[in-house]
């Protein structure tokens, strides 16, 4: 591929300087800058170790494509690696302005069409209306669905996520500024948090974007102080990517709901944000607000552009409670006296008066508890508190779904534009 895509000119430079040949692209105004050619090898036996590894030592890369005056705060990067799943076509990491992202919707759908049209896939059949492009990225294997006319890119490109999950709902958290902010926690490949701007007292439609993203970035530190987040597969997928500000329209309606993701330094996505919105329709199926097969419209606030999506498959019962047992059994919270994890129905919390606080500000449990005595709390509202601060996946509570995502865009910006060129580093 690398000879191929020889660039025969160059701006004059050091000749020991190394030359990346990329592809810049956008899907619905959020910018991919893909490398094509010339990254140093980046080593490991998996994805993720992989994504380890350019994080340790190749980090250079991605700081000189993202940043200026090649880049700027809120460019985007892709590099391309080989993939140890024998079904993937490819394999991703994910770059942006802090470090390394475990999912990206928004390149998955741009690097569809370029693996179609770069040739990284075999070509389709004569006739086909749709190509397969398998995608392994380190949250999983995603497939990506790119319309196509004469073996080439033609109209929207859709994708089939990860499992998405509810991590935690109605979790109360002390944001600086605002007081007690009651937040939700999802998973689409990514962990977000989800809070209405309305509570912050903000309009996600006409506030300036440079407020959304001050209360965004106050709302995720927060959460990160006060909430431990786990993934039920892997440790190198448990950390929270940002916050998305919503209209807090969460109730179907053929409508658009507008929402902004502000994700690792203050990065801002000009689209919908893809893992974003899979992990705010596996919230919204979760509490009984949109139902498996039902399209709903999700539009930036930055940029106007839409993205469709809906869950297509929750998880048999059976399948349910053995991901459950599995997660008990691969997973320890420290600190948690072994009591927590009574799930009968009878739950056995410290004696505090804020349980969500004082269960991790101590190693040894609760601060306030009595001669090393725990009391018994039966109510719903202790239970549900519980399950917040011990961050059990929402597959306990009986959701985890897949999400097939479609991409609509307006049509000023629609479909993924291209620029082929070199970068000297």
């Amino acid at each position: 591929m690398e000879s191929a895509l020889a660039v025969s000119r160059l701006p004059p430079h050091d000749p020991g300087t190394p030359v990346l040949s990329v592809v810049d692209m956008h899907t619905g105004g959020e910018p991919l800058r893909i490398v094509l050619a010339g990254c140093p090898e980046v080593s490991g036996p998996t994805l993720l170790a992989k994504r380890r590894y350019m994080r340790q030592h190749l980090d250079h890369v991605r700081r000189r494509l993202m940043f200026e005056p090649r880049g700027h705060r809120d460019m985007y990067g892709a590099v391309l690696v080989p993939s140890e799943l024998q079904d993937a076509h490819l394999g991703v990491l994910f770059l942006h302005n802090e470090g390394y992202s475990s999912m990206c919707g928004h390149a998955v759908l741009a690097l569809g069409r370029f693996a179609l049209d770069f040739g990284l896939v075999p070509a389709p059949a004569a006739g086909t209306r749709e190509a397969r492009v398998n995608i392994h990225c380190p949250c999983g294997l995603v497939t990506a669905f790119v319309a196509c006319e004469d073996g080439r890119s033609h109209g929207p490109v859709r994708f089939h996520s990860v499992p998405a999950f509810v991590l935690a709902t109605d979790l109360m958290v002390d944001v600086p500024g605002h007081g007690k902010v009651v937040v939700d926690i999802a998973y689409g490949g990514a962990f977000y948090a989800f809070v209405s701007a309305e509570k912050l007292g903000l309009d996600i439609c006409s506030a300036k974007t440079r407020d959304l993203v001050d209360a965004a970035s106050t709302v995720t530190e927060a959460v990160k102080a006060q909430f431990k987040i786990n993934h039920p597969d892997s440790e190198d997928l448990a950390f929270l990517y940002g916050t998305i500000l919503t209209d807090g329209k969460d109730a179907y309606t053929k409508e658009p709901t507008t929402n902004i993701c502000v994700f690792a330094d203050e990065q801002v996505d000009r689209s919908p944000t893809g893992s974003g919105v899979t992990a705010r329709i596996a919230l919204q199926y979760h509490k009984g607000l949109l139902e498996l097969n039902q399209t709903r419209a999700f539009k930036s606030s930055t940029t106007g552009s839409v993205f469709t999506g809906k869950a297509v498959r929750g998880l048999s019962q059976q399948v349910k409670e053995g991901a459950a047992q599995e997660y008990h059994q691969r997973c320890s919270f420290p600190g948690l006296h072994p009591g927590l994890f009574n799930y009968s129905g009878e739950t056995q919390l410290p004696c505090c008066e804020d349980t969500q606080a004082a269960l991790w500000r101590s190693p040894h449990g609760c601060s306030k508890k009595q001669n090393g005595k725990f009391c018994t709390k039966r109510t719903k509202q202790q239970f549900s508190t519980l399950r917040s601060c011990c961050c059990l996946p929402e597959v306990y509570m009986g959701i985890k779904i897949q999400v097939l995502f479609a991409f609509r865009c307006p049509k000023l910006i629609s479909g993924s534009c291209s620029l082929h060129c070199p970068i000297v580093l």
